[in-house]
């Protein structure tokens, strides 16, 4: 096992990591990311990471993630957009080696911790990061503004 982060030429392939994520999800038709946005705001832009995992040279699973900010600590953490390891290759530590990863990667750079959300339907993955220590921050509720919404505030 071994992990390697995205270079540019990896668009096309975190897109493929992307859509499988958004198939498991019942999610597809909420895609519209393309190689070229990809390419702009991970790469050009540098607003998000990509960390691969590898078994034997070949991508397994990937970790999407970027910075946020906590002013209650006064420092960086690292929010996990994206989790995902290729069916094929579950039940082999993949996904818990990411994470181990993620937070090696978040105690080098002097973050403050490293989140991320679940969908509640998603038992597996919620049995999975309550066993690996994980708390459930039951006291808050994400809110989103996007499309047209989004829009009509920015006015």
């Amino acid at each position: 096992m071994t992990f390697r982060f995205a270079e540019e030429t990896d668009s096309p392939l975190i897109l493929k990591f992307i859509r499988a994520l958004a198939n498991y999800e019942k999610m597809s038709d909420q895609v519209v990311a393309t190689e070229e946005l990809l390419r702009e705001w991970i790469f050009e832009k540098r607003k998000a990471e990509v960390l691969f995992v590898c078994d034997g040279g070949k991508e397994v699973g990937f970790a999407l993630f970027f910075h946020n900010f906590s002013t209650f600590l006064g420092r960086a953490g690292i929010y996990l957009e994206d989790l995902y390891v290729f069916p094929e290759y579950r039940g082999r530590g993949y996904g818990k080696a990411l994470l181990k990863k993620l937070a090696q990667i978040a105690v080098e750079r002097g973050c403050g911790r490293l989140e991320w959300s679940c969908l509640d339907w998603n038992q597996p993955s919620i049995d999975f990061y309550l066993s690996l220590g994980a708390v459930p921050m039951d006291d808050w509720t994400m809110y989103r503004l996007t499309g047209e919404t989004l829009e009509a505030m920015a006015k």
